[in-house]
């Protein structure tokens, strides 16, 4: 009996596909990212969960601080943890919006969603990558690496050519509960 089995290529892979799979796991994990978000918008974050959200700064339509753009020309990511307020997130307008303090200064940064680059929750060890070309609109399919362990300090979540803002350097210090 022979094998009239065509694998579509001729080196023994796998065929091409004709669907875009890519594409839709892209918008599912982007799903998921928003739904946890729109989530914390309305009930707040519960026990240890917190996120990191990366994002490309010089994407069109972020808007941020200037001084925060000078110091995170390329990418930033942002903490969600204890002090943050207005967070939204405008499906139809294709953006999320968060209130943050840097250097004791609030601001509303506005993240169009083609510029999210990453998405984690450390406390389940969940963590999402998407990639972004240089032109907006063009995205690919997410890499999912390991989370970082939750008691590592932040600025190991995100890839090494992003920076984290960490929210710790600008919150009043009081006394030790322990």
């Amino acid at each position: 009996m022979t094998d009239n089995h065509d694998d579509g290529g001729s080196d023994g892979g796998l065929p091409e596909s004709l669907l875009p799979y890519e594409l839709w796991m892209e918008d599912a994990y982007r799903d998921v990212m928003l739904r946890a978000l729109e989530h914390v918008s309305r009930e707040g974050l519960a026990g240890g969960h917190h996120f990191y959200l990366s994002f490309r700064t010089d994407w069109p339509g972020v808007e941020i601080p200037a001084r925060l753009r000078a110091q995170y020309p390329h990418e930033m990511t942002i903490v969600l943890q204890h002090q943050f307020w207005d967070l939204n997130v405008d499906r139809a307008g294709q953006c999320i919006s968060v209130g943050l303090s840097f250097g004791g200064v609030g601001s509303i940064l506005v993240i169009p969603l083609a510029a999210v680059t990453g998405f984690a929750d450390p406390h389940i060890q969940l963590s999402m990558r998407f990639s972004t070309d240089d032109e907006p609109g063009d995205i690919g399919a997410p890499a999912v690496p390991d989370a970082p362990p939750e008691e590592e300090e932040p600025q190991a979540a995100p890839p090494s050519d992003a920076a984290v803002v960490s929210l710790d350097a600008f919150r009043k210090k009081g006394p030790n509960p322990r």
